[in-house]
């Protein structure tokens, strides 16, 4: 069977890309992302909140170098769906190099995703370990230059 390709623009909607987010805390920044992407995930702020915190208690989802990949499964969702965030200031997520983290890609999944919630969350964290895209992500301004970063490092990598 072949594999699905791994769509940004499809995942990840403009309405939840969230630039420069002031949280004093993790929690304030999850809460934040949890308010944008409720309606279309069919579930409250408050379940979303509490699947990210219950995620991160079992270990930090930082990658390093600034960037986390937050994720959690719902039950009632029916399609992986993708936020991101740019907090400011950066936040300590226990990550492995110390760093605080300035930019978390929030992933979604249904509860029956399996493996293909996985390779989504190995196919982001592949994303976000190029440094150039980072550095332009952090440089954006905007959702709609956040946006347009990403489509654009998409269309260059397209196989």
């Amino acid at each position: 069977m072949v594999e699905p390709m791994f769509d940004l623009e499809t995942l990840l909607s403009p309405r939840h890309i969230l630039p420069r987010v002031k949280a004093r805390c993790q929690r304030d920044g999850f809460r934040r992302i949890a308010e944008a992407m409720a309606d279309e995930v069919g579930a409250t702020p408050e379940e979303i909140l509490e699947a990210l915190l219950e995620r991160e208690r079992l270990g930090s989802t930082a990658l390093g170098d600034g960037v986390a990949v937050p994720h959690a499964r719902l039950p009632d969702l029916d399609r992986m769906v993708g936020g991101l965030v740019q907090l400011d200031p950066a936040l300590d997520f226990e990550a492995v190099d110390g760093k605080p983290v300035d930019l978390a890609f929030v992933l979604l999944a249904p509860e029956a995703a399996g493996s293909e919630h996985l390779r989504a969350l190995a196919k982001v964290a592949r994303i976000f370990r190029d440094k150039a895209l980072v550095a332009s992500l952090r440089a954006a301004d905007n959702a709609d230059a956040m946006q347009a970063v990403l489509v654009e490092h998409q269309a260059s990598h397209a196989a």
